[in-house]
């Protein structure tokens, strides 16, 4: 393949405005904002699952310590009923009197017992509700911290935008003063070669591999056309001569 000395140099102003794209694109996959974004959305979700755990939780010992203050509540009816009975001189009989009185005795022990339940409820409900504002306030502090990195992944996402735009300009504008046989070749290399579809001859080494040439090889390379395109044969990618070359 032949081209022009200019349009094989306009190669590597061309290279290294792609491997400025590739680093915007590598940069843009790899921002640490998004891993973070990552971590915080997957926190959310676990608050969000504990928050309905917790609540779930308080909800039900609400409805247990209602159903538990309504058994207190009817056993002290009840025994109110047996102790205005018993104050109202109606029950004359010893074994009544005696039968009534025990039964007081055991309404009451039965209200203690069911108020010391009422109160352990108090307190487990208190526990899940104090649970319930903890996991909220938890989670508004993830939510905001999660707006605040979201932000800053935005605006590295302008700004790489920005530059790509940029560099994006200058390519279609190099790529112009490359033949198009010779860009098919750079473009099919680059696909091959990690990006890198050509490279300098600096000081003897090519900076594609970054291997020394041998003395053959330069010897071929100086004996060569100035418009010859020449390959690595290392690497085999597009091989462009400078006055830095060393040849």
């Amino acid at each position: 393949m032949k081209a022009a000395p200019h349009a094989q140099l306009r190669l590597i102003d061309l290279q290294d405005l792609d491997s400025s794209m590739d680093r915007l694109a590598h940069r843009r996959r790899t921002l640490p904002e998004l891993a973070e974004i990552d971590r915080l959305e997957g926190r959310l979700a676990e608050l969000r699952d504990a928050i309905v755990a917790a609540e779930t939780e308080s909800g039900d010992l609400a409805r247990e310590q209602k159903k538990a203050e309504q058994d207190v509540d009817q056993v002290r009816s009840r025994a109110e009923r047996d102790q205005k009975r018993l104050d109202s001189g109606q029950v004359t009989s010893a074994k009544d009197l005696s039968g009534l009185q025990a039964e007081i005795e055991s309404l009451h022990r039965r209200q203690s017992d069911l108020e010391e339940v009422v109160l352990e409820i108090m307190e487990r409900t208190e526990e899940a509700d104090g649970r319930v504002a903890a996991l909220r306030a938890d989670q508004t502090a993830a939510q905001e911290e999660l707006a605040a990195v979201v932000a800053r992944r935005d605006a590295s996402l302008k700004e790489i935008d920005e530059e790509s735009g940029t560099t994006g300009t200058a390519r279609t504008a190099v790529a112009k003063d490359v033949p198009d046989d010779l860009l098919g070749l750079y473009e099919k290399l680059r696909g091959q070669f990690g990006g890198v579809g050509a490279a300098k001859l600096f000081r003897g080494a090519c900076q594609g591999c970054h291997l020394a040439l041998n003395t053959v090889d330069l010897n071929r390379i100086r004996a060569a056309a100035q418009d010859e395109v020449l390959r690595c044969e290392e690497c085999r990618r597009i091989l462009v001569r400078t006055e830095e070359s060393g040849l």
